[in-house]
Order: structure tokens, then sequence, then C-alpha cells
């Protein structure tokens, strides 16, 4: 799990079960995107609740969720140290 902590003492992450976060202090855990499938059974990964964009579309859920994670690792989570 990559994490940043920005200069004033934030921890920033996609969240996983792997930590108990709980134990670091208040714990806020916002929505990134959703991962759906359209009527022709393709899957898209929408970016919107981070102000990105609708990625898709791919033929598993399991190929819309790996690009959901590239994505919020490139371009949500580096933000987080700016």
């Amino acid at each position: 799990m990559e994490m940043v902590i920005t200069p004033g003492g934030q921890l920033r992450c996609l969240y996983d079960e792997s930590l108990d976060f709980s134990q670091l202090g208040q714990v806020t855990i916002r929505r990134g995107s959703f991962v759906e499938p359209d009527p022709l059974g393709q899957w898209h990964a929408d970016l919107a609740p981070v102000a990105g964009p609708l990625l898709g579309p791919f033929a598993s859920r399991s190929r819309a969720l790996a690009a959901e994670t590239a994505w919020l690792t490139a371009h949500w989570l580096s933000q987080a140290s700016t």
C-alpha cells in the first residue's frame, strides 16, 4: 500500500483492510470512484468523485478495478503531497 503524509499530518492512501487505520486516529473514508457495468456488460470506472475521467469500457470488472487503482495512484494520490 502506498501512503502519502501531507505536511499538515494527514495520511492519504487507497483504502484496503491491510491496516487498522482506527489505530492512527480519526478516520475519514471517501469514495474515489464507481465501478459499474453498462447495459452491454462492459465495465467502466467513473472517477467523478475525485474530479477524474470515466475510464473504459473494459471487458471485465477486474480490468476496470486495475485501471481505477492505477489512475487514482497516479493522479489523486500524488496530489496529496502538493
